[in-house]
């Protein structure tokens, strides 16, 4: 069985030790199971199908259960509470702290895929090389960024693109986009995609201050409508995003990098408060 660190869903690694103590011992059960950690247990049985959460007082005795060390207990607290967070920043914080217990060889990996997403510039230098004639010069490389980034960042930038096998360098020694493309685990792909949207995000707002209108276009709308229409505008917008991604992918000759953000959310009535 892998080691708690391995996970970043609590239960799908009470499910795998489950199947192991039932595969080395044929009484183990559910019942036995949550007799042993204070679970009743069709409840335990909800938490391993993920329809249930375990509750703060049980965390300790299915860790004493499962012999998790001191380091291991406090990863396995954190998955928890990471599971259970009701907020984008909460589970973010708390992923992060994840990152942190880790053991280093295991993290590694994921650590950097996650600082790919998090600092706004390592998708656009990973975008700009793809037209950018770039051999080195790390200097000249964050100067082609808008707004521009230091030598220490691009070159920073560079490494971990090639760490992550997102480029490498011909024979020319220019650095060429690879087709591996950054993919992220179902338990943390929401905690991704919200640190770089609101990294997008904030660029966007810098934006209006930075370009001048004709090489840049923002617009608002303020509009009522039903729950249904919610559904529709969504559906509409996938629509229309898949055909400027098909579009752009048609281009020969980019010589430019743009961020495409679209954005609808509530401002009033509904259910548009949560976490």
């Amino acid at each position: 069985m892998k080691s708690v660190f391995e996970y970043l869903d609590y239960r799908s690694f009470l499910k795998d030790f489950y199947e192991q103590q039932k595969e080395r011992h044929g009484y183990f059960s559910y019942r036995y199971f949550g007799k042993r950690v204070g679970i009743d247990p069709s409840y335990l049985l909800k938490v391993i199908l993920k329809s249930r959460h375990l509750s703060e007082k049980s965390i300790s005795g299915v860790c004493d259960f499962c012999g998790l060390t001191d380091k291991e207990a406090e990863y396995f607290h954190t998955l928890v509470h990471f599971a259970k967070a009701r907020s984008q920043r909460e589970s973010k914080l708390l992923f992060e702290k994840l990152l942190s217990v880790r053991y280093a060889k295991s993290h590694r990996l994921l650590e950097r895929q996650y600082e790919y997403f998090r600092t706004w510039y390592h998708p656009v230098v990973r975008s700009v090389l793809e037209y950018f004639d770039f051999k080195g010069d790390f200097a000249l490389l964050g100067k082609q960024l808008y707004p521009q980034i230091s030598a220490k960042e691009a070159r920073e930038s560079v490494r971990l693109l090639i760490e992550l096998n997102l480029i490498k360098k011909d024979t020319s020694g220019r650095y060429r986009l690879t087709e591996t493309a950054v993919t992220t685990g179902e338990e943390w792909r929401s905690v991704a995609i919200a640190a770089y949207q609101e990294e997008t995000i904030r660029l966007s707002h810098e934006a209006i201050e930075r370009h001048d209108r004709s090489s840049r276009d923002v617009s608002t709308v303020t509009m009522n409508i039903g729950a249904a229409d919610f559904e529709e505008i969504r559906e509409r917008i996938t629509e229309f995003r898949r055909s400027i991604i098909s579009f752009v992918n048609e281009s020969t000759d980019p010589d430019r990098t743009y961020q495409f953000n679209i954005q609808l959310f509530p401002l009033a009535g509904g259910q548009g408060r949560g976490g």
